[in-house]
């Protein structure tokens, strides 16, 4: 057993403080470690942001690596690699580093930038002898040789292998074996034979995360299976709830992966954790994009669409050889990424399997052509091509949350998670009874078009918080005959002007009678009370809404009960709600028992 003292986070967070000459146009905005597999490759290291103005970046990039090249050799590094990726506003810079020197890591990304600074700035840098006699200093008080030889072992024996400050485990779920980091086994008193890996999925996209992972987890509990879930919600392990919060991060998924009880896993992947953390594991059995829209752009150099399509595409990596990667052949842009990486994929012995809802969609022509599984949607039914065998699955309107077909975004998810299970090795009669099974409650899939009946009028509650989202829950709800129709909505301060117009435009295909505009006082971010309201009403007088049709409300909950108290018989409310969402659905089904 390994044996002794540590430095404490904190300790190694602040072992250094390496400086950087000032410049307003070339500066360090963040640097931070990387755990695994992530946007720029599969390995662990540490990143930092970069943000460069009037710089050739391509010169840039280049002293930078010279340095980290010099640095990583000086340090006795020689096997570990530098890579740059340049962006509009500057670069992403990383190294890779040994598992147990990710601190370390931090430090030598932020010593060859400085020594970069320097250079193209003309100033004085730190002697060479002395940074670097620095950070061995650091890097000898922060290695753990246990933590090596045993990941050096769980790779020989094909086993995945998972770590973090505190702890290290080996398999997955009801395989695995978690130790403290500092009281860690020698290999050969690990109980090998009784560690394997589970069929883990990573579940990754703008849109419909959290429903396919929920809907994956009701296929697989029809075929008996323990699932696990991670999503933006909560940690669940069969039907209990590990704890509640955003686990869409790697640290999620070590939490879970860690539990004995889970037998199949499905990963909610939010693109916060690729970037900021990278992804958890590397053997995973197969990976999911549901699709990529314009969300939360402007972030760790991804300011575009096809940026963040590359970020979400980094679930690929996580994929052991033969693994299955499950992608929207509806979509254009993860066609065509798919289609750049089509080399890459086959050398590596992975396999891509479409979906559609249009069965002479390019990708499934294509498919059905070269023998490859995908799905599609055909006069109303589900249908998957194995390779082999072409199956009629099941009919639209034997799904739940399809809506009779209206939900055309669920529609979508539904093949998705299809093609999934087929992916996991779920058999198909567990694929019909999970989807068939899985409805819109906020018992399955809570804040996803939860519907209510209040008062002979139909009340739905969802999540939809992008433009993508929000235009589809709205043109879903204006396919449902209502006699008159009420809108609720708020937006985080966060998003400039034209991004709340847009949102809010958006969901005017509802057509909407009553607008709720609703403050979120918890999301101002930097903005004054009222003024996000505001740009939401100049929005609604925009779309040709009179002011005697919207409402002010200072809270989701306020806003909630002045929509209740509108609605009569025969009307229909979509409540987009972020905050306060189980607040909203006490309020309604305080107001259901009342009747």
């Amino acid at each position: 057993m390994s044996t002794g003292s540590r430095p404490t986070v904190e300790e190694l967070e602040d072992a250094l403080a390496i400086p950087f000459p000032a410049s307003d146009s070339l500066y360090l905005e963040d640097s931070r470690r990387l755990t695994g597999p992530g946007l720029l490759w599969d390995k662990p290291g540490a990143i930092a942001e970069v943000v460069a103005h009037d710089f050739d970046l391509e010169n840039l990039a280049s002293t930078w690596r010279n340095w980290a090249r010099q640095l990583l050799d000086a340090v006795g590094w020689q096997s570990e690699s530098c890579i740059s990726r340049p962006h509009e506003n500057g670069l992403n810079l990383a190294i890779s580093a040994p598992i147990d020197q990710l601190y370390s890591a931090i430090f030598v990304v932020q010593a060859s930038w400085h020594y970069t600074v320097c250079e193209l700035l003309d100033q004085e840098a730190i002697p060479q002898p002395r940074m670097v006699q620095d950070l061995r200093a650091v890097m000898i008080s922060e290695a753990n040789p246990p933590l090596i030889a045993l990941q050096q072992a769980a790779a020989e024996h094909e086993v995945d292998f998972l770590s973090d400050d505190d702890n290290v485990s080996i398999g997955h779920g009801c395989g695995s074996q978690t130790w403290d980091v500092m009281q860690l086994p020698a290999p050969e008193a690990v109980p090998w034979e009784s560690l394997h890996n589970i069929p883990v999925a990573m579940i990754t996209g703008t849109n419909g995360k959290s429903t396919c992972v929920r809907l994956a987890s009701a296929v697989a509990a029809a075929d008996g299976r323990v699932a696990g879930v991670t999503s933006t919600d909560f940690v669940r392990v069969g039907k209990d709830i590990l704890d509640e919060g955003d686990y869409s991060g790697p640290g999620g998924a070590r939490m879970l992966l860690r539990d004995r009880r889970t037998e199949i896993a499905f990963l909610e992947v939010a693109r916060g954790g690729i970037l900021r953390r990278g992804l958890a594991l590397k053997q995973a059995q197969a990976a999911l994009v549901t699709n990529v829209a314009a969300d939360h752009l402007g972030q760790y150099g991804i300011n575009t669409v096809p940026a963040l399509i590359e970020a979400k595409f980094s679930v690929f990596r996580t994929l052991a050889s033969g693994g299955i990667l499950v992608l929207n052949a509806d979509d254009e842009g993860l066609v065509a990424h798919a289609h750049a990486l089509a080399d890459e994929v086959a050398r590596e012995g992975k396999v891509l399997c479409w979906f559609s809802l249009h069965e002479d969609n390019a990708c499934i022509v294509d498919a059905l052509a070269s023998g490859s599984p995908c799905g599609w949607m055909h006069e109303d039914i589900l249908w998957f091509y194995d390779g082999e065998t072409t199956r009629s699955l099941m009919p639209v309107a034997d799904i739940p949350i399809a809506m009779g077909g209206a939900a055309r975004y669920n529609v979508s998810n539904a093949l998705a998670v299809m093609c999934l299970s087929y992916a996991m090795g779920l058999p198909y009669e567990a694929i019909r009874h999970g989807l068939a099974s899985f409805s819109s409650s906020t018992e399955d899939n809570p804040g996803r078009c939860n519907e209510f009946a209040v008062g002979g009028a139909r009340v739905f509650v969802d999540f939809a918080h992008n433009p993508h989202s929000i235009e589809a829950v709205a043109d879903t709800m204006r396919s449902i005959p209502a006699r008159r129709r009420l809108l609720m909505l708020g937006h985080a301060g966060d998003r400039s002007d034209d991004d709340i117009r847009d949102l809010t435009l958006g969901a005017m295909p509802l057509s909407p009678d009553q607008v709720v505009i609703v403050e979120l006082p918890d999301y101002l971010r930097g903005r004054e009370s009222g003024e996000v309201s505001e740009v939401i009403r100049r929005s609604c007088i925009e779309s040709g809404l009179a002011d005697a049709q919207l409402s002010l409300c200072a809270n989701p909950c306020e806003g909630a009960a002045v929509a209740l108290d509108w609605l009569e018989e025969g009307d229909l409310a979509l409540l987009l709600v972020l905050p306060d969402r189980p607040a909203v659905i006490d309020l309604i089904q305080a107001r259901q028992s009342q009747e």
